[in-house]
Protein backbone atom coordinates (compact mmCIF):
# COMPACT_ATOMS: atom_id res chain seq x y z
CA UNK A 1 0.00 0.00 0.00
CA UNK A 2 1.37 3.55 -1.35
CA UNK A 3 1.53 5.72 2.11
CA UNK A 4 0.06 8.82 1.58
CA UNK A 5 0.91 11.91 3.82
CA UNK A 6 -1.06 12.87 6.85
CA UNK A 7 -4.47 14.26 5.72
CA UNK A 8 -7.91 14.78 7.85
CA UNK A 9 -9.65 12.49 5.99
CA UNK A 10 -8.84 9.86 3.23
CA UNK A 11 -9.35 9.05 0.10
CA UNK A 12 -12.19 6.82 -1.12
CA UNK A 13 -14.22 5.28 -4.06
CA UNK A 14 -17.91 4.87 -5.56
CA UNK A 15 -17.57 0.97 -7.02
CA UNK A 16 -20.11 -0.71 -9.54
CA UNK A 17 -19.38 -4.21 -9.82
CA UNK A 18 -20.44 -6.84 -12.65
CA UNK A 19 -22.73 -9.72 -11.06
CA UNK A 20 -19.36 -11.93 -11.56
CA UNK A 21 -15.93 -11.55 -10.85
CA UNK A 22 -13.75 -8.61 -11.69
CA UNK A 23 -12.19 -9.22 -14.86
CA UNK A 24 -11.15 -5.57 -15.46
CA UNK A 25 -11.05 -2.03 -13.68
CA UNK A 26 -11.98 1.64 -15.46
CA UNK A 27 -10.69 3.82 -12.61
CA UNK A 28 -11.67 7.24 -12.99
CA UNK A 29 -10.53 10.55 -12.05
CA UNK A 30 -12.29 13.59 -11.81
CA UNK A 31 -11.22 17.19 -11.99
CA UNK A 32 -10.19 19.77 -9.09
CA UNK A 33 -8.23 23.27 -8.96
CA UNK A 34 -4.31 23.69 -9.17
CA UNK A 35 -3.85 24.44 -5.46
CA UNK A 36 -6.42 23.61 -2.59
CA UNK A 37 -5.90 21.70 0.89
CA UNK A 38 -9.13 21.71 2.31
CA UNK A 39 -12.08 19.17 1.95
CA UNK A 40 -13.06 18.32 -1.31
CA UNK A 41 -17.05 18.26 -1.83
CA UNK A 42 -18.66 15.05 -2.48
CA UNK A 43 -21.16 16.79 -4.59
CA UNK A 44 -19.09 18.79 -6.50
CA UNK A 45 -19.71 19.74 -10.08
CA UNK A 46 -16.48 17.81 -11.21
CA UNK A 47 -17.20 15.16 -9.55
CA UNK A 48 -20.91 14.93 -10.47
CA UNK A 49 -19.21 15.12 -14.00
CA UNK A 50 -17.94 11.81 -14.04
CA UNK A 51 -20.63 10.00 -12.70
CA UNK A 52 -22.21 9.33 -16.31
CA UNK A 53 -19.25 8.17 -17.53
CA UNK A 54 -18.71 5.86 -14.64
CA UNK A 55 -22.42 4.42 -15.46
CA UNK A 56 -22.16 3.67 -18.76
CA UNK A 57 -19.08 1.99 -18.56
CA UNK A 58 -20.35 -0.15 -15.79
CA UNK A 59 -23.72 -1.16 -18.02
CA UNK A 60 -21.35 -2.04 -20.71
CA UNK A 61 -18.51 -3.72 -19.06
CA UNK A 62 -20.89 -5.61 -16.43
CA UNK A 63 -21.10 -8.79 -18.65
CA UNK A 64 -17.41 -8.56 -19.80
CA UNK A 65 -16.81 -8.25 -15.67
CA UNK A 66 -15.84 -4.83 -15.85
CA UNK A 67 -16.05 -2.69 -12.73
CA UNK A 68 -15.91 0.60 -12.54
CA UNK A 69 -14.31 3.06 -9.79
CA UNK A 70 -14.45 6.77 -9.03
CA UNK A 71 -12.41 8.13 -6.86
CA UNK A 72 -12.78 11.01 -4.34
CA UNK A 73 -9.63 12.62 -3.56
CA UNK A 74 -8.05 13.64 -0.12
CA UNK A 75 -7.54 17.42 -1.08
CA UNK A 76 -9.12 19.29 -4.19
CA UNK A 77 -6.15 20.44 -5.70
CA UNK A 78 -2.72 19.58 -7.57
CA UNK A 79 -0.61 21.15 -5.16
CA UNK A 80 2.35 21.71 -7.16
CA UNK A 81 5.20 18.94 -6.43
CA UNK A 82 3.04 17.02 -4.02
CA UNK A 83 0.59 15.90 -7.17
CA UNK A 84 -2.24 15.08 -4.43
CA UNK A 85 -4.41 13.50 -7.38
CA UNK A 86 -1.83 11.48 -8.19
CA UNK A 87 -0.74 10.16 -5.26
CA UNK A 88 -4.50 9.37 -4.92
CA UNK A 89 -4.33 7.72 -7.72
CA UNK A 90 -1.64 5.50 -6.63
CA UNK A 91 -3.37 4.40 -3.50
CA UNK A 92 -6.55 3.47 -5.84
CA UNK A 93 -4.37 1.04 -8.04
CA UNK A 94 -3.03 -0.86 -4.54
CA UNK A 95 -6.49 -1.12 -3.91
CA UNK A 96 -7.45 -2.78 -6.96
CA UNK A 97 -4.78 -5.29 -6.67
CA UNK A 98 -5.58 -6.26 -2.92
CA UNK A 99 -9.22 -6.55 -3.81
CA UNK A 100 -9.13 -8.32 -6.99
CA UNK A 101 -5.43 -9.51 -8.26
CA UNK A 102 -3.53 -8.72 -11.02
CA UNK A 103 -6.39 -7.01 -13.56
CA UNK A 104 -6.25 -4.42 -16.35
CA UNK A 105 -7.13 -1.07 -15.45
CA UNK A 106 -7.82 1.68 -17.43
CA UNK A 107 -7.39 5.15 -16.50
CA UNK A 108 -10.36 7.77 -17.50
CA UNK A 109 -9.40 11.38 -16.10
CA UNK A 110 -11.05 14.60 -17.00
CA UNK A 111 -9.06 17.86 -16.27
CA UNK A 112 -6.96 17.80 -13.43
CA UNK A 113 -8.32 14.00 -13.34
CA UNK A 114 -6.45 13.50 -16.77
CA UNK A 115 -3.37 14.97 -15.63
CA UNK A 116 -3.18 12.58 -12.41
CA UNK A 117 -4.36 9.84 -14.74
CA UNK A 118 -1.34 9.92 -17.81
CA UNK A 119 1.25 10.39 -14.80
CA UNK A 120 0.83 7.10 -12.72
CA UNK A 121 -0.19 5.10 -16.67
CA UNK A 122 3.34 3.46 -15.32
CA UNK A 123 1.91 1.71 -12.73
CA UNK A 124 2.00 -2.11 -13.62
CA UNK A 125 -1.81 -2.66 -14.09
CA UNK A 126 -2.73 0.28 -16.39
CA UNK A 127 -3.15 -0.12 -20.04
CA UNK A 128 -4.58 2.56 -21.15
CA UNK A 129 -5.17 6.43 -20.19
CA UNK A 130 -8.12 8.06 -21.53
CA UNK A 131 -7.82 11.86 -21.28
CA UNK A 132 -11.09 14.05 -21.66
CA UNK A 133 -10.25 17.99 -21.51
CA UNK A 134 -6.48 17.09 -19.50
CA UNK A 135 -5.02 20.35 -18.19
CA UNK A 136 -0.85 19.60 -18.81
CA UNK A 137 1.02 22.22 -18.51
CA UNK A 138 4.40 22.09 -20.69
CA UNK A 139 6.87 20.37 -18.38
CA UNK A 140 4.37 17.77 -17.61
CA UNK A 141 6.61 14.19 -18.21
CA UNK A 142 6.52 11.23 -21.31
CA UNK A 143 8.64 8.46 -19.77
CA UNK A 144 5.42 6.59 -17.83
CA UNK A 145 3.66 6.52 -21.12
CA UNK A 146 5.85 3.81 -22.86
CA UNK A 147 4.04 0.61 -23.62
CA UNK A 148 0.36 2.08 -22.55
CA UNK A 149 -2.39 3.50 -25.32
CA UNK A 150 -3.38 7.47 -24.98
CA UNK A 151 -6.72 8.36 -25.84
CA UNK A 152 -7.67 12.31 -25.45
CA UNK A 153 -10.25 14.42 -26.70
CA UNK A 154 -10.85 18.49 -26.04
CA UNK A 155 -13.22 20.73 -26.98
CA UNK A 156 -12.23 23.34 -29.03
CA UNK A 157 -14.08 25.65 -27.21
CA UNK A 158 -12.41 24.88 -23.62
CA UNK A 159 -11.71 28.67 -22.18
CA UNK A 160 -10.66 26.93 -18.73
CA UNK A 161 -8.00 24.33 -19.95
CA UNK A 162 -6.43 25.43 -23.28
CA UNK A 163 -6.26 22.83 -26.01
CA UNK A 164 -3.17 23.81 -27.20
CA UNK A 165 -1.43 22.11 -23.95
CA UNK A 166 -3.41 18.84 -24.74
CA UNK A 167 -2.30 19.14 -28.53
CA UNK A 168 1.51 19.89 -27.26
CA UNK A 169 1.40 17.07 -25.01
CA UNK A 170 0.59 15.07 -27.47
CA UNK A 171 3.03 15.68 -30.34
CA UNK A 172 5.62 15.10 -27.43
CA UNK A 173 3.59 11.89 -26.94
CA UNK A 174 3.50 10.54 -30.50
CA UNK A 175 7.15 12.02 -31.09
CA UNK A 176 8.06 8.76 -28.78
CA UNK A 177 6.43 6.22 -31.62
CA UNK A 178 3.55 5.38 -28.77
CA UNK A 179 0.14 4.82 -28.99
CA UNK A 180 -1.46 8.01 -29.23
CA UNK A 181 -4.59 9.46 -30.79
CA UNK A 182 -6.17 13.27 -29.97
CA UNK A 183 -9.76 13.96 -30.88
CA UNK A 184 -11.24 17.32 -30.88
CA UNK A 185 -15.08 17.99 -29.92
CA UNK A 186 -15.74 21.11 -32.21
CA UNK A 187 -18.32 23.76 -30.27
CA UNK A 188 -17.64 22.27 -26.89
CA UNK A 189 -16.39 23.76 -23.84
CA UNK A 190 -14.23 22.54 -20.77
CA UNK A 191 -17.63 20.86 -19.04
CA UNK A 192 -18.32 18.63 -21.60
CA UNK A 193 -22.39 19.28 -21.69
CA UNK A 194 -22.71 20.31 -24.65
CA UNK A 195 -22.62 16.85 -27.36
CA UNK A 196 -22.71 14.92 -24.07
CA UNK A 197 -23.86 12.01 -25.56
CA UNK A 198 -20.77 12.03 -27.79
CA UNK A 199 -18.14 12.23 -24.85
CA UNK A 200 -20.02 9.58 -23.31
CA UNK A 201 -19.83 7.02 -26.78
CA UNK A 202 -16.10 8.03 -27.09
CA UNK A 203 -14.90 7.52 -23.66
CA UNK A 204 -17.12 4.55 -22.95
CA UNK A 205 -15.76 2.80 -26.49
CA UNK A 206 -11.84 3.89 -25.78
CA UNK A 207 -12.11 2.38 -21.83
CA UNK A 208 -13.60 -0.97 -22.87
CA UNK A 209 -11.87 -1.18 -26.20
CA UNK A 210 -8.17 -0.55 -24.20
CA UNK A 211 -9.31 -3.47 -21.85
CA UNK A 212 -10.38 -5.37 -24.91
CA UNK A 213 -13.45 -6.40 -24.18
CA UNK A 214 -14.86 -4.79 -27.33
CA UNK A 215 -13.25 -3.57 -30.59
CA UNK A 216 -11.83 0.19 -30.66
CA UNK A 217 -14.18 2.40 -33.35
CA UNK A 218 -12.21 2.65 -36.88
CA UNK A 219 -11.88 6.50 -36.41
CA UNK A 220 -9.95 5.57 -33.25
CA UNK A 221 -7.62 2.80 -34.18
CA UNK A 222 -6.60 4.78 -37.37
CA UNK A 223 -5.84 7.88 -35.79
CA UNK A 224 -3.77 5.93 -33.52
CA UNK A 225 -1.47 4.09 -36.44
CA UNK A 226 -1.14 7.82 -38.24
CA UNK A 227 1.97 9.65 -38.13
CA UNK A 228 2.67 12.76 -37.41
CA UNK A 229 1.15 15.50 -37.66
CA UNK A 230 -2.04 13.28 -38.59
CA UNK A 231 -4.01 11.53 -35.66
CA UNK A 232 -4.06 14.47 -33.34
CA UNK A 233 -6.61 16.94 -34.00
CA UNK A 234 -9.11 14.25 -35.23
CA UNK A 235 -12.45 15.82 -35.40
CA UNK A 236 -14.66 13.78 -32.81
CA UNK A 237 -17.53 11.48 -34.93
CA UNK A 238 -19.35 9.38 -32.77
CA UNK A 239 -21.33 6.73 -35.03
CA UNK A 240 -24.64 7.39 -35.04
CA UNK A 241 -25.94 4.04 -33.74
CA UNK A 242 -23.35 4.07 -30.94
CA UNK A 243 -24.47 7.66 -29.90
CA UNK A 244 -28.25 7.15 -29.69
CA UNK A 245 -27.96 4.45 -27.11
CA UNK A 246 -25.38 6.31 -25.08
CA UNK A 247 -27.24 9.29 -23.33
Amino acid sequence: MPHLPAATHRPFVETVEPPGPVAAVALLLHGGKANGTGVPKNMSLSMLRMRPFKKQIAASGRTHGVAAWLLHYRVPGWNGTAADPARDAHWALAEIRQQYGEVPVVLVGHSMGGRAALRVADDASVVGVCALAPWLPPQEPMPQLVGRSVLMAHGTRDRWVDPRGSYQYAVRAKLGHRQVARFEVHGVGHAMLRRASDWHAFTRNAALGMLGVEPLWPLITNAMHEELPAGLRVPLEVPRTRAATDR
